[in-house]
């Protein structure tokens, strides 16, 4: 069972069903487990809470969010800082944990220099992915890298009759590299009366975890 050190994991989800909460959860295992292990987080959608995570038992200051100056914009700062962090854990030798949170939310260098709706950023993604996980997955798994991403869930128009109803962002190459796969779903509220009116106090989730590998 959990998640293995030099592989690739993806979770998945729609809005409000715990996608951050899911990979904090992840880095408080982590850094539990692996006292001398290094953690990335990157955050890329402006949500990030310390408070929070500290509430849910992450040693906050333990982990690396990057430079603030200079913040994960494109998938290109992507690629090359996933790879720079690689190379780090290579040399030292200590497991490490890197979170993208989260691939949607990334634009890329072609898409900012041109009119919008001229591009083809959701083919560049994917291509520039493949490319990604062809060069670095050996040298993740000598590493003991273990990289977290996560995205959002959308329809996919083409499903057919028989089809998958929904697709994740990524193209093929997440589809081929991530060895396991949370699905997230938000199954509804959940209320309870104070002083006679319903309060929410959370929600319903329904995960499905896929295997690839």
């Amino acid at each position: 069972g959990g998640l293995a050190l030099g592989r690739t994991a993806n979770v998945v989800g729609d809005k409000s069903t715990a996608k951050t909460g899911t990979a904090t959860e992840v880095m408080i295992n982590f850094t539990q487990q692996y006292q001398d292990g290094d953690v990335a987080y990157r955050e890329s959608e402006g949500a990030w809470d310390d408070a929070y995570a500290e509430a849910m038992g992450l040693p906050v200051a333990r982990i690396d969010f990057g430079d603030p100056d200079n913040p994960i914009q494109t998938i290109e700062d992507f690629v090359r800082d996933f790879t720079a962090f690689v190379e780090k854990q290579l040399k030292s030798k200590r497991p490490g944990l890197y979170i993208l949170d989260s691939l949607d939310a990334l634009s890329d260098e072609d898409e900012m220099e041109q009119d919008i709706g001229k591009g083809t950023y959701g083919m560049n993604k994917a291509k520039k992915l493949s490319i990604l996980f062809r060069t670095i997955t050996k040298k993740q798994e000598k590493a003991n890298v273990l990289l977290l991403i996560v995205s959002q869930v959308r329809e996919n128009i083409n499903a057919g009759l028989f089809g998958e109803k929904y697709k994740r962002s990524g193209g093929k190459a997440l589809d081929f590299y991530a060895s396991q796969v949370f699905w997230l779903a938000n199954m509804g509220m959940l209320k309870r009366s104070v002083n006679k009116v319903e309060r929410a106090y959370g929600i319903k989730l329904k995960a499905v975890v896929k295997k690839n590998k």
